[in-house]
């Protein structure tokens, strides 16, 4: 197996195995819940990639869908002890939510993003400025400590996947309105549009925005991405206040087909930027 691979994509490999041999089993996860001695939520944040697993109680799943196969087993335990490595956004899970790391790590090993913003510029391409000013806005409630931390760890997930070794290929739409609106005050506003015309002139980032002239369209949804990985199945991640939602097997390809529609509606990444340049315009 190759060392490359992220803790959290390990852990959801295992996850998606574990839940098929279930299947195969015809047991439901109350069931399994029950032989283990834990709650249905707990076997559901295993079968998602989103809890951990003890070498005991993976043997106990084996031994219940009756997984004999020494090797099969060395396999799936070899996953098990791989997916326990924490990464480097473990090192801040006091300051972040359960979901929204579990997405720091799908998007580590992620080899494409395909993200869709109607509101906000995405994290990746986020000013330290913008960043901060959207969360004292978005969570009022937050301290000034609290904000800090997780602008560190916006500006850390960038570093790590738009300028380490491997950099992933992220393809951005994002709606008219977010570059029209002023966030954080009209001299953060000039920073953030100008950081997005050079992003927009690497060769893994393609940008695009959809003018307010595309009326309806598919993004009418809302915001979200889809992962891409070079060994593994996509992934759809929505963020919302209510909670965030995953999405994977046929349920990402409406995602993808959204995407596809918001990438024929939107200006060309030469009209987009010009669009850019135009907004940037309008604040001197």
């Amino acid at each position: 197996m190759s060392t490359q691979v992220s803790p959290t994509v390990r852990r959801r490999r295992l996850g998606l195995e574990l839940k098929r041999l279930r299947e195969e089993q015809r047991l439901s996860r109350e069931e399994v819940a029950a032989h283990l001695e834990v709650s249905v939520s707990t076997v559901s944040r295993i079968e998602t990639g989103r809890g951990g697993l003890r070498p005991k109680d993976l043997r106990q799943l084996l031994d219940l869908y009756g997984v004999a196969d020494e090797e099969t087993r060395a396999d799936l335990e070899a996953l098990a002890r791989a997916g326990k490595v924490q990464g480097w956004w473990t090192r801040h899970a006091g300051e972040l939510r359960s979901a929204y790391s579990t997405f720091i790590g799908l998007e580590a090993e992620a080899s494409w993003l395909l993200d869709f913003e109607a509101i906000t510029v995405p994290g990746l391409l986020q000013t330290e400025s913008y960043a901060r000013a959207l969360l004292a806005s978005a969570l009022p409630a937050m301290t000034d400590d609290a904000i800090e931390a997780r602008v560190r760890v916006r500006i850390q997930r960038q570093l790590a996947r738009l300028d380490g070794p491997t950099p992933v290929d992220l393809w951005a739409i994002i709606d008219e309105s977010v570059i029209r609106r002023r966030v954080g005050g009209p001299l953060v506003m000039r920073e953030q549009l100008k950081h997005l015309i050079d992003m927009a002139g690497r060769p893994n980032v393609t940008l695009q925005v959809l003018p307010y002239a595309a009326g309806a369209h598919p993004g009418v949804i809302g915001s979200f991405v889809v992962l891409r990985f070079a060994q593994d199945p996509d992934v759809a991640y929505i963020e919302g206040v209510a909670g965030d939602v995953y999405a994977e097997g046929t349920d990402v390809q409406r995602f993808t087909l959204a995407f596809d529609g918001l990438r024929a509606s939107a200006a060309s990444p030469s009209a987009s930027r010009d669009m850019l340049e135009a907004a940037l315009d309008d604040l001197r």
